[in-house]
């Protein structure tokens, strides 16, 4: 009885989440990794400057270059005259590589802050201790790094949420080994996120539990709920073949399951007639629907309905999700409103609604080139149907923020299972950046299982990303935005690469502003939502995306674990570019216009945009990446 008395006192207690994974060794080993990227990328895109420690060498390098691959020990001061002393290589784009395990602290604090030396000397480094800690970094470097004290405290926030999820990806960890043998789903649950932006998964607006479920690294499937919205809110598009939204369900609900959804509306004496249908994720009914669309939930416009029964897995980008329980079902791509890497995870009301159009002119480039369709036989995952919903006051609202005006609506994406041949599989760009906690490059463990030689495998590779990407831009003045997240690499039965596929293209496509006659086939609704930029830029998708973005980092991998010198990486990249461009004489003036080689690019900063722009500011148009000076191209040779 005492047992039977004590049940239900004891149900009501509430239960703290205690996440297993936080433990101070795995907080300290992740926090030492941060640190480094951290102090790389920031001295990449020159929100801080260090300075090389004096060389013994008779022939110093001089003032203002570096030697790619050789290591150096460099100084950086903090606000009260200390510095941190660590050891970092050079690379390609004027890049830095910092050694986790070199970052030390040394000197005495200095009340003026003016009298302590800028470099530092060996006298000094008896005084060294280890420096771990990225979050006291940015504190005691606050006034070096020009950080006012609203960013820095939505900073620290950010940092601790990007470290809880790192600690919570290394206490699953698998081998190299193991990854290779992930499906695709499966592996993207094991990405350690934007290599580029150091607060890469700060996803402002989630909680702890939130995480744990929703998050990618949590590897949790779940059913989503949809919603019945009016059609005076809402608005459906599909490409040929999915032109009505019954044309859509029909593909991806049972029978049963619109049975239920009618019935729930006609039981609030509602005509199903009248009604869009699209799934929601649950945070966003909780924490912006419900809330933010209280009024049309009041009137009947907007109808909760229950899930589908499909389960279904969140990829890297959070708010996409692939359907585990019928693979032949689209993903769908869903708002989601937290503030994570540069911007709200919300869905753009206008293009939205023209993703379909988006993707039946950009398909048509391909179906219509027999270069694209018959040779690299690139797939371009399209975006084909979507509901849009408008807010009934936000949308009308020119000048509030951006996040207001994507707040409700759905995309369904063909999903990539279908494009693949026998034999195939296939795993993101990201992937191949990816280092297991033995150290062990996951490359390193493809380029094995293939049998090849690491350069004949590279070149595989580059002959299966460059090709259908450089025919957009130099035939059709038309890039992707292709970073490591939304490009896939398709691999053979050997894990060869052997062709190139793309999701999420619809929101990344940028086409020349200066006019092409291969434009002339878009039509005015896609004109409309197309953002444009003057040829010398389109080229930084490329660059900035795939080079600097990916390559950047794969670069030094495969020299420090497969034996290709970053020079000889670099060259094979710039020879597959000519491969190209001499399959294609008759592009010659394109090669001009949208030049790869030249000598210098603009440096695009990703984490000087939070730090310094836009920081963590409303405004009502989505930010870009900051410009700042310009880098040396590798692909260039006078």
């Amino acid at each position: 009885m005492q047992n039977s008395a004590a049940a239900p006192d004891s149900a009501e207690r509430p239960s703290l989440y205690d996440p297993p994974e936080l433990d101070r060794a795995a907080w300290h080993l992740a926090g030492r990794r941060l640190l480094a990227k951290m102090l790389g990328e920031f001295a990449y895109e020159e929100i801080v400057q260090p300075s090389p420690t004096p060389s013994p060498s008779p022939d110093p390098v001089p003032s203002g270059e570096h030697t790619p691959g050789a290591p150096r020990r460099h100084t950086l001061r903090l606000d009260d005259g200390r510095r941190l002393a660590f050891r970092a290589s050079r690379g390609a784009y004027d890049s830095w590589r910092v050694d986790p395990d070199s970052i030390v602290l040394t000197g005495e604090a200095d009340a003026s802050h003016s009298s302590a030396p800028d470099t530092d000397t060996p006298h000094t480094r008896a005084s060294e201790v280890p420096y771990t800690d990225p979050i006291r970094f940015v504190t005691e470097a606050r006034r070096t790094l020009g950080l006012d004290g609203s960013t820095l405290g939505h900073l620290i926030r950010e940092l601790n949420a990007t470290l809880a999820a790192d600690t919570r990806l290394d206490h699953s960890a698998l081998s190299a080994a193991e990854l290779a043998d992930l499906d695709y789903a499966a592996l993207e649950g094991h990405q350690t996120g934007h290599p580029w932006l150091v607060l890469n998964k700060g996803r402002l607006g989630f909680s702890a539990r939130d995480c744990a479920h929703w998050a990618p690294e949590a590897r949790r499937t779940a059913p989503l709920p949809w919603l019945a919205v009016s059609r005076d809110l809402a608005s459906y598009r599909g490409v040929r073949g999915l032109d009505t939204p019954d044309q859509l369900y029909t593909r991806e609900l049972d029978a049963t399951t619109r049975a239920a959804f009618d019935e729930v509306l006609r039981g609030r004496g509602l005509d199903p007639a009248r009604y869009l249908l699209l799934p929601v994720h649950p945070w966003q009914w909780d924490e912006i629907v419900l809330p933010l669309f209280a009024s049309s939930v009041a009137a009947g416009d907007i109808v909760p309905l229950p899930g589908d029964g499909d389960l279904r897995l969140p990829q890297q980008s959070i708010r996409t999700f692939l359907n585990l329980s019928r693979p032949e079902r689209h993903t769908v791509k869903l708002p989601l409103s937290i503030l994570n890497t540069l911007v709200w995870r919300g869905l753009p009301t206008e293009r939205t609604a023209a993703a379909p159009a988006v993707t039946a002119w950009v398909h048509a480039l391909r179906d219509g080139d027999p270069f694209l369709r018959d040779e690299t036989r690139a797939v371009l995952l399209g975006e084909v149907a979507s509901v849009t919903v408008e807010h009934p006051v936000y949308d009308g609202l020119a000048e509030v923020p951006y996040q207001y005006k994507e707040l409700l609506g759905a995309i369904w994406r063909e999903p990539l299972g279908r494009h693949l041949d026998p034999g195939e599989r296939a795993r993101t760009l990201a992937s191949l950046l990816h280092v297991d906690p033995q150290g062990r490059a996951f490359t390193a463990e493809l380029v094995a299982r293939s049998g090849l030689t690491p350069e004949a495998w590279l070149r595989r590779l580059l002959g299966a990303l460059l090709p259908p990407l450089l025919h957009f831009l130099y035939r059709y003045g038309t890039v992707f935005s292709p970073h490591g997240e939304n490009t896939i690499v398709v691999f053979d039965e050997r894990d060869i690469p052997v062709r190139l596929a793309v999701k999420d293209f619809v929101d990344d496509v940028n086409v020349s502003a200066e006019p092409l006659p291969e434009h002339a086939s878009m039509p005015e609704d896609v004109r409309e939502v197309l953002l444009t930029e003057p040829p010398e830029f389109l080229t930084q998708f490329i660059h900035s995306g795939l080079f600097i973005g990916v390559f950047r980092y794969l670069a030094p991998l495969y020299e420090q674990q497969l034996g290709l010198s970053e020079g000889d990486f670099w060259a094979l990249v710039r020879a597959e570019i000519l491969r190209y461009q001499a399959r294609f004489p008759q592009l010659k003036d394109r090669f001009e216009t949208f030049d790869l080689l030249g000598e210098r690019i603009a440096r695009l900063c990703l984490n000087r945009n939070r730090l310094h722009l836009d920081g963590y500011r409303d405004r009502p148009e989505r930010p870009h990446a900051a410009v700042h000076g310009t880098v040396p191209n590798p692909l260039h040779r006078p």
